[in-house]
């Protein structure tokens, strides 16, 4: 299992990012894919999460609204579009999936959100 996360940058507040996931080893559209986060100083949490078809997603609270994740499995990739970027958006951005109760992790992009 590989995932490459891609796409992170310094950004101004009220900017916008789009993250990228590329998968391989694995069968991506039969599983769910989630992206995680870790600022400085802090635990990692859950950012968003989308089902193997696309259909459901989940959002962390301090993102809804402002964050998209969306899938495409013909090219096994997930996304993350950050929308309106806080500073407090600022760390790093992990892929992650579960397979074979296995937890995989990208080695993550840096998102740094400061004027």
């Amino acid at each position: 299992v590989q995932l490459v996360e891609s796409g992170g940058g310094l950004v101004q507040p009220g900017g916008s990012l789009r993250l990228s996931c590329a998968t391989s080893g694995f069968s991506f559209s039969a599983y769910d894919m989630t992206w995680y986060r870790q600022g400085p100083g802090k635990e990692r949490e859950l950012v968003a999460r989308i089902t193997s078809t696309g259909r459901s997603t989940f959002y962390a609270t301090s993102v809804k609204g402002r964050f998209t994740i969306s899938r495409d499995n013909a090219k096994n990739t997930v996304y993350l579009q950050m929308n309106s970027l806080k500073p407090e958006d600022t760390g790093v951005y992990y892929c992650h999936t579960t397979r074979a109760n296995t937890n995989y992790y990208g080695q993550g992009t840096q998102v740094t959100v400061s004027s």
